[in-house]
């Protein structure tokens, strides 16, 4: 990946590659989910923990392989005799019915190892399937160890196995580091089951998503590209409307109800949900927010915020960590609310900035208003009332309360408190010297449109 990330840290539809993995082992409700960790342990430790907190953590020594892997989470597994499905953890699409059905079909045939295939188009660097003439397994050969021939074979080792715990035991204990790789290969234990007599058994997978393994930003930008796909088609199935499925990204745990309506270029991440009746869009970007029924939100960025009911925001709306809409709210254009809530039918128009702020229900915020929130060592509240009319361009400077129904004129620095059903306004007495353009600036056009006006005016 050249990434100071580990590949499976790295995200896919909101959760890191690991994390759908996990999902997907876990939807088998198996005994005991083992993961394997060996490159940046601590970090993919945590990781796997956070998203599946009962897996167990097995550590790979310095032998490399993906049969060493295996051995080593075989260890966490003491006893244990039935059935051992095994994932990597960079093959996030993946899915349970997929595993499900592998897992029958191996019960079925009484096999002690069966394999995920998949033929593709161009198999570089993956190993091939080989067949006897009549189609049955032959075995497994790793690319750089493959002749012409075998590179040629276009059905491919998808790095999906159901193993018979036992013979996985038995065939671990025998396989060597022989190869170009100088690695201990879990494909080589198809080799060792068979020579006992065990079945193995190769089933092509229906859909070569199920297998996709990411090895690079080119091979992760297709697999976003086809869950996004999936995802989008999965909501419009329950009654969503997107618009431009090419221009929509929707992260894996979002939710939405019906009648739902995505306009283009928006994006909804982590645990967005969007209420019933809702329009999000166009250019639009939420991220753990959730909004209500009927509401409309355009040109909107926001992230951990709280949209009501028929509350309208944006264009060019900003609602940062903690805001809160109330139902029938409006957050216009230009407008930037952080920590603060606005209250039922209370209206923030225009050009605005809203901080650690309370607004009651029904009042409405003069265009350019501030609130001068923070006095360069802490953060302090504004309190603004129900049913209040501020005017343009007003600074609030916090800690401050403006009581209920309450007036503020245009260009008012509020200081001080204002009570309830009170006009609050800054005394600047206007001063107007008359001739002052022709005095000082004669000659230009505006000395010569004032003279105009002054002959043309009937007391001039």
């Amino acid at each position: 990946m050249k990434s100071r990330t580990p590949k499976p840290l790295h995200p896919l539809a909101g959760k890191p590659l690991i994390a759908h993995v996990l999902r997907t082992a876990g939807e088998l409700h198996p005994e005991a989910i083992v993961a394997v960790v060996r490159h940046e342990r601590e970090r993919m430790a945590e990781a796997v923990l956070e998203f599946a907190p009962h897996v167990r953590i097995a550590d790979q020594d310095e032998v490399p392989g993906t049969g060493r892997a295996v051995e080593q989470g075989l260890e966490a597994l003491e006893g244990f005799e039935g059935h051992v499905v095994v994932l990597s953890g960079d093959v996030p699409l993946i899915d349970a019915e997929t595993l499900q059905a592998l897992v029958e079909r191996h019960e079925r045939e009484g096999n002690q190892m069966t394999l995920l295939s998949a033929h593709l188009g161009d198999p570089t660097g993956l190993g091939r399937i080989v067949r006897d003439e009549a189609g049955a397994f032959v075995r497994i050969v790793e690319q750089k160890d493959a002749s012409d021939a075998e590179r040629a074979i276009d059905e491919v080792n998808g790095g999906i196995y159901v193993f018979d715990a036992a013979a996985l035991r038995r065939a671990l204990g025998s396989i060597g580091r022989d190869n170009a790789q100088g690695e201990m290969y879990l494909t080589d234990a198809a080799t060792r089951i068979q020579s006992t007599g065990g079945r193995i058994q190769a089933v092509p997978a229906g859909d070569i998503w199920a297998i996709w393994g990411i090895n690079d930003r080119i091979q992760l930008a297709a697999a976003a590209h086809e869950l996004n796909d999936r995802i989008i088609r999965r909501w419009q199935a329950a009654g969503v409307t997107v618009t431009d499925p090419a221009s929509t990204w929707i992260d894996i745990d979002v939710t939405l109800a019906e009648d739902v309506t995505i306009l283009p270029g928006t994006q909804l991440h982590g645990a967005t949900a969007i209420a019933a009746g809702a329009t999000i869009g166009p250019d639009t970007t939420l991220v753990d927010t959730e909004v209500g029924e009927d509401a409309v939100v355009k040109r909107t960025d926001a992230t951990l915020s709280v949209i009501g009911a028929r509350a309208s925001v944006g264009p060019w709306a900003y609602l940062r960590p903690n805001s809160l809409i109330g139902d029938d709210g409006k957050v216009g254009t230009f407008v930037e609310t952080k920590n603060s809530q606005i209250g039922a039918g209370s209206k923030v128009p225009h050009l605005s900035y809203i901080g650690d702020a309370v607004v009651g229900e029904g009042s409405n915020i003069g265009a350019g208003t501030i609130t001068a929130n923070y006095d360069g060592q802490q953060k302090h509240r504004t309190t603004v009332g129900s049913h209040v009319r501020t005017g343009s361009h007003n600074v609030f400077v916090a800690p401050v309360t403006i009581g209920d129904g309450a007036y503020t004129g245009a260009g008012t620095v509020v200081r001080k408190d204002v009570e309830p059903g009170a006009l609050a306004i800054n005394v600047a007495p206007q001063r107007t010297m008359p001739g002052w353009v022709a005095a000082n600036r004669p000659g230009t056009t505006a000395a010569d449109a004032a003279a105009a006006a002054n002959t043309q005016a009937p007391n001039a």
